[in-house]
């Protein structure tokens, strides 16, 4: 078979950091006498990698009568209006928040989830039912886990966690969607027999009943207010939510901040409400690359941050790739992943908590949707449906899949559905269609996840104010005309802010962080890419067709300019099947 191949290869020997497990979970009868089980009955263990207490009680809780068994990440920023509806003071209470959802959901079962906000990944065990639920935040902040085959089901917050417990077989479909994409959409993951929990839903065993708690829904209000109004309200909001998610006010908080409006925004609000040090961070690539530290620096000068600039060499991008990829749960072909964990290292020197702009474009109308909005215009003169532009529109391999991928792979997956199309065809504005897409997909299967990997393994807590779940909710509130209107972006943003950044912050052109990969390829990456890609034994030669690859490394009919995104997706998919592959 296929997989058989993949499975049997020895790859070029890639030099790659040891990453920790997390907690799991197991469903079903596991051997007493299984490492590092710190609590189980019958058909539910918990396995933590860490036997002592106080990581115990951060990650396991049990509810005060004793029926339900928690375990997970948490994170919720309304503590003390939960511990009141609870009949508690907060002061009197000791325990962690795992230990209060315990004793909510001991009150109120599944119920209790409307009422948390915040960021969670939680497995609930109720004794008295022998039931398992698996919860997941609205938004995808946390990450959930679990296999699909075999008498025990494991769980865990994190896909390298579940390695023991997976075969190598890929699925082919989520292939075909991360080379169109850059990452995975929707509950698939790279590995066939292991799939991920989608944001705002609770899947329970042993039934396997997927319920949704919450969804992302246009609910457009206030459509006769000028635009002052809804930036006011949204002004409200982000003021609330930033001095939710900033740390105690004796302690240094940090702010990714490239000088584009969205982290500018955050940086802002963070500078007006906190006492403490704010430490700014910005990258650039060296001399021969355009930079954006003009406006980063301008920004950090306005809100008198300490400002933090750190150069990344093209030897680093190369160098630190295969550690980036060992903690990303599935691929992520963006190459800004390995500038997010170098400079989430740098942060780790001034700061533990660190804030970043993410949700801006989303949420608010990026100028990513003008493609888009250009076909509805002229998609029936280009006879481009709607999907199509859509995963064009990510400019990546999706027009290069009957080339790219094996005859036989492209068999398997050619017809196979997208998981964009529900969304894509609903009922709701266009633009809305488009950002929601982009929230519940790209969002948690990209840029949250990629914050959350990176800056854990860089010991930092990082956290996206504008992909908070009450900012998510009113940016579907407002009026589409007030996000994206012809070539004006996120004017709503932009009203909200005005008064706290500088003019040529608020009215620069959106231009986004450009990482070099096309000069890297071109200039000193193409050797080590041509080794690690065309080589008979690479985890990816099973499944693509070296032609186009070679024709990529040799720029042959670059017009656009795009051939470096593409490799570096391909040597991104390529480290991470080498460093997750199982021993």
């Amino acid at each position: 078979m296929l997989f058989d191949a993949f499975k049997n290869r020895k790859s070029p020997k890639i030099e790659f950091v040891k990453t920790h497990p997390t907690w799991r979970v197991a469903w079903g009868t596991v051997d007493v006498n299984y490492e590092n089980i710190v609590w189980r009955d019958e058909k539910f263990s918990v396995i933590l990698p860490r036997t002592d207490s106080e990581f115990q009680t951060e990650k396991l809780a049990i509810s005060s009568g004793g029926r339900f068994v928690v375990v997970g990440d948490v994170w919720l920023t309304n503590r003390v209006q939960l511990l009141q509806k609870l009949g508690i003071e907060p002061d009197s209470f000791s325990g962690s928040s795992l230990q209060l959802i315990a004793d909510l959901w001991e009150r109120w079962g599944n119920e209790s989830l409307s009422q948390l906000v915040g960021m969670f990944a939680l497995v609930v065990w109720d004794r008295e039912k022998q039931v398992l639920r698996l919860v997941r935040d609205r938004i995808g902040v946390r990450t959930l886990y679990y296999t699909t085959t075999g008498s025990v089901r494991w769980i865990a917050p994190q896909l390298r966690t579940l390695s023991p417990h997976r075969s190598s077989d890929l699925d082919l479909v989520a292939l075909r969607d991360y080379l169109c994409c850059a990452f995975i959409p929707g509950e698939r993951t790279l590995w066939e027999e292991v799939r991920e929990l989608r944001p705002g839903t609770v899947l329970e065993f042993p039934n396997h009943k997927v319920q949704a708690y919450w969804q992302l829904e246009e609910q457009i209000t206030a459509i006769d207010q000028p635009l002052s109004w809804h930036g006011d309200r949204l002004r409200k909001l982000l003021e609330q939510v930033v001095q939710e998610y900033l740390p105690p006010a004796n302690e240094p908080v940090g702010v990714f901040l490239s000088g584009g409006l969205d982290s500018s925004a955050i940086a802002a609000l963070v500078a007006k409400f906190h006492k403490a040090p704010v430490h700014t961070f910005s990258i650039h690539f060296g001399s021969e690359c355009p930079n954006e530290l003009e406006f980063s620096s301008l920004v950090a000068s306005h809100c008198q941050t300490q400002h933090h600039i750190l150069e990344i060499t093209f030897k680093d991008m190369w160098s630190r790739l295969p550690e980036t990829m060992a903690y990303l749960d599935d691929p992520i072909g963006d190459p800004l992943t390995v500038p997010n964990l170098l400079l989430g290292k740098l942060a780790r020197e001034s700061v533990e908590v660190v804030l970043n702009g993410e949700g801006g474009d989303p949420c608010f109308g990026g100028p990513k949707n003008q493609p888009m909005l250009i076909n509805s215009l002229y998609g029936s003169v280009t006879n481009q449906d709607a999907l199509q532009a859509y995963l064009i529109s990510f400019q990546k391999c999706a027009v290069d899949l009957p080339q790219l991928l094996k005859p036989e792979v492209w068999k398997a997956v050619q017809t196979a559905p997208w998981v964009f199309e529900e969304d894509l065809y609903s009922q709701a504005s266009y633009l809305n269609r488009l950002m929601a897409m982009n929230i519940k997909f790209k969002g948690a299967d990209q840029i949250l996840t990629k914050v959350s990997n990176l800056t854990q393994a860089a010991l930092l807590q990082g956290r996206s104010p504008l992909f908070d779940q009450r900012v998510v909710d009113l940016s579907m509130k407002i009026p589409p005309e007030y996000k994206l209107s012809g070539v004006e972006e996120k004017a709503v943003l932009k009203q909200a802010i005005a008064d706290i950044l500088p003019e040529a912050i608020i009215h620069r052109p959106k231009s986004g962080m450009m990482v070099p990969v096309q000069l890297g390829f071109r200039k000193y990456w193409q050797q080590e890419a041509k080794d690690l890609l065309l080589n008979q034994n690479a985890a990816i030669t099973p499944y693509l067709n070296q032609v186009p690859i070679r024709n990529w490394l040799n720029y042959e009919g670059d017009t656009w300019s795009r051939y470096g995104v593409k490799l570096w997706l391909l040597v991104s998919l390529e480290i991470w099947l080498q460093v997750n592959r199982k021993a």
